[in-house]
């Protein structure tokens, strides 16, 4: 493939999908979401619960702000020829020692090598925005260029926070994210770039069955370890069955709506893209969760039953209101339809409290949620169908 001058892309352009090279991108953060995950679940199982929600957290922004950075530059500039793949593959390998680096950040606070795999990533990345300012004129051109500049001071910024003290690295943390979320509220004050609709909705829509799919993963492991060493069998099967009932209602419910009509300017798009990081974070927790509930299960995590389910029922929660929050409920229609993902989030919670067959009862809730959301879903169009047959009656 020879070098051509990097353009934008049509944000009107029909049948966009993703392409092979974003698909690969993607599992190579399968890694780095399961390095977050398994700390998560060694902190809960010890009872770290402040430590760990709030380690996991941290690390978890790192691999969600990656590929945010990625995908939308990808939406509005990937033209894939050869410096572009080259480019894509050093991202690559900045992710995969981000993801090396993982433990340590984790654990010891130590993010030398997590910071690292940011440089090699961001250095690809600034290279890809200076080349799509060559190519552009005007408003464009600035928009490009800020995003550069932003890139290059807030990983200052990352390096910086190496040689600060201990005791203010997580505040000062913060205080970068801000910066970080910050660069394209500025960087397309003045200009969007052309980043389409289909495309980032298809992109958000793959990264979540990812997550989901790590989280069935997880709970696998989990349950294949404790029948590995001979535990109790009729403990570990309503886990099982109640994870697989949360993650396949967590699939369907965030793919009940096409998220993507509503993605037409930057107004609603980029409240929508920070809030998944919820989304993300918490899919990936429910599989954190499961460990932690089987390892309780055959005793092995040191904490109450209460909280073991909490590990389980808080994302699962989590991700029914902020799947609510940021498009189901534009789409559904009376009071019935839009009290179904709150009601539900709620009753999950509340299934922490209901003993050892806590995930069981919070798969089934979930299920519920979804049989009353096509129910609601169906006599609405039903009844929106008799209304319209009864209007064109002679």
């Amino acid at each position: 493939m020879a070098y051509v001058p990097m353009t934008a892309r049509n944000p009107e352009e029909g049948h966009r999908a993703a392409t092979p090279l974003e698909l690969f991108f993607d599992l190579c953060f399968v890694v780095a979401v399961a390095q977050a995950g398994r700390q998560l679940v060694h902190a809960l199982a010890e009872g770290h619960t402040v430590d760990g929600i709030t380690g996991y957290l941290f690390v978890f922004f790192g691999v969600w702000w990656a590929w945010m950075n990625f995908t939308w530059f990808a939406s509005a500039y990937d033209i894939d020829d050869v410096p572009y793949r080259l480019a894509t593959l050093v991202q690559i390998v900045g992710v995969l020692i981000y993801s090396a680096g993982i433990p340590r950040a984790f654990d010891g606070d130590d993010w030398t090598v997590a910071v690292l795999g940011y440089v090699v990533m961001r250095l690809a990345l600034t290279a890809q925005w200076l080349r799509a300012a060559a190519g552009e004129r005007g408003p464009a051109r600035r928009c490009a260029l800020t995003y550069a500049a932003g890139l290059v001071v807030c990983q200052a910024g990352w390096v910086a926070l190496l040689a600060a003290p201990e005791s203010s690295r997580r505040w000062l943390f913060l205080v970068l994210v801000v910066a970080e979320l910050l660069v394209p509220v500025v960087a397309e004050r003045g200009h969007r770039t052309p980043w389409h609709p289909h495309h980032i909705a298809e992109r958000y829509g793959l990264f979540t069955i990812i997550v989901l799919g790590e989280t069935i993963a997880a709970a696998t492991v989990a349950v294949q370890s404790a029948l590995d060493e001979d535990e109790a069998l009729d403990e570990l099967l309503p886990i099982a069955a109640g994870g697989l009932l949360l993650v396949f209602a967590a699939w369907w419910i965030y793919f009940a709506v096409p998220a993507h009509d509503r993605l037409r300017s930057n107004r609603e798009a980029i409240p929508w893209g920070y809030g998944h990081y919820v989304i993300f974070a918490s899919a990936a927790a429910i599989g954190a969760g499961i460990e932690v509930a089987v390892e309780h299960a055959v005793g092995k995590a040191h904490v109450s039953t209460v909280a073991a389910n909490l590990a389980v029922c808080v994302p699962g929660a989590l991700f029914m209101a902020f799947v609510w929050l940021l498009h189901s409920r534009h789409f559904k229609r009376g009071p019935a339809q839009q009290l179904v993902l709150p009601v539900t989030a709620v009753l999950l919670l509340a299934c922490a409290w209901t003993g050892p067959l806590a995930v069981l009862w919070a798969g089934l809730v979930a299920a519920a949620a979804v049989a009353a959301g096509v129910t609601l879903v169906h006599r609405e169009r039903s009844g929106r169908q008799v209304s319209e047959q009864e209007g064109v009656r002679p």
